[in-house]
């Protein structure tokens, strides 16, 4: 049985019922309003990220998942806009904006790579 995630879907981080949207802006979301609270609470991988993942053999759990999602929100918090993620033995660049995940790489590629185009670190345990 795999307890593991599935690449390419969805994961969110905790859902914000559609009444409180309503109540705190006192009207009803817009269209593109709704789809950017449902975008800001998931992480995505890109085509590219998923297939990295695939040949590397790197699979995250489901705790795994939240915990690289809230530092994906904090980092947002801070203004952040490319970060380096590094998880246990896993290296991922998140596009912050678009909760994206453009690459992996676990350890081995990790230790003789040098990140570029990033503005931020987070090192997580």
């Amino acid at each position: 049985m795999n307890d593991g995630v599935k690449i390419g879907h969805l994961f969110p981080v905790k859902s914000t019922p559609l009444q409180s949207a309503k109540a705190a802006a006192g009207r009803s979301p817009q269209p593109n309003e709704f789809k950017d609270m449902l975008d800001a609470k998931v992480l995505k991988f890109s085509h590219h990220a998923e297939v990295r993942m695939q040949q590397r053999g790197i699979k995250l759990q489901p705790e795994s998942l939240t915990k690289i999602i809230n530092a994906v929100e904090e980092a947002a918090s801070k203004g952040a806009q490319d970060s380096l993620i590094v998880f246990r033995d896993i290296a991922m660049i998140v596009n912050v904006p678009s909760r994206t995940v453009v690459t992996a790489m676990d350890g081995g590629q990790m230790r003789s790579n040098v990140f570029t185009q990033i503005d931020s670190a987070i090192i997580l345990s």
